[in-house]
């Protein structure tokens, strides 16, 4: 099973402050305990809101709303991609992480959709263009 794990924003990382070399060494030590163990896909830290933007749908209409964004509460910071047996594998992973704020925070585990999670309304067809537009990535 795959899982997206989403650190949270807070102020800190919402005013775009860098985490300390502390902090980097600790992440640094723990991605490369997830990689040895086959756990980690992928992870990346995100930019603040102030350097993104939204783009809200309505219909056939777009709406472009550029950050900063208030709730901070609800926004991220980063994430990972891990491939785990299990939520409680993902829950034990997550609990051995360095705390990724200055402050009190929250890590978010979420499980991935895999293709036969659809069931038949993921044809044949749209499962052969999955695969191809998978070993189109991959070749990237």
């Amino acid at each position: 099973m795959r899982f997206m794990v989403i650190v949270k924003a807070d102020k800190h990382s919402e005013a775009g402050e860098m985490p300390s070399t502390e902090l980097l060494a600790a992440m640094g030590a723990y991605n490369e305990e997830l990689v040895k163990a086959g756990v980690m896909l992928a992870g990346e830290g995100l930019h603040p809101t102030s350097k993104g933007a939204r783009v809200r749908f309505s219909g056939k209409d777009r709406k472009v709303i550029d950050g900063p964004f208030a709730e901070t509460k609800e926004l991220i910071a980063g994430y990972w991609i891990w491939q785990c047996a299990s939520l409680e594998e993902a829950i034990e992973w997550v609990k051995k992480c360095p705390n990724p704020q200055t402050t009190e925070s929250d890590i978010e585990i979420r499980r991935i959709f895999e293709a036969e999670d659809f069931g038949e309304a993921f044809t044949p067809e749209l499962r052969e263009q999955e695969e191809r537009l998978r070993s189109q990535i991959e070749k990237q």
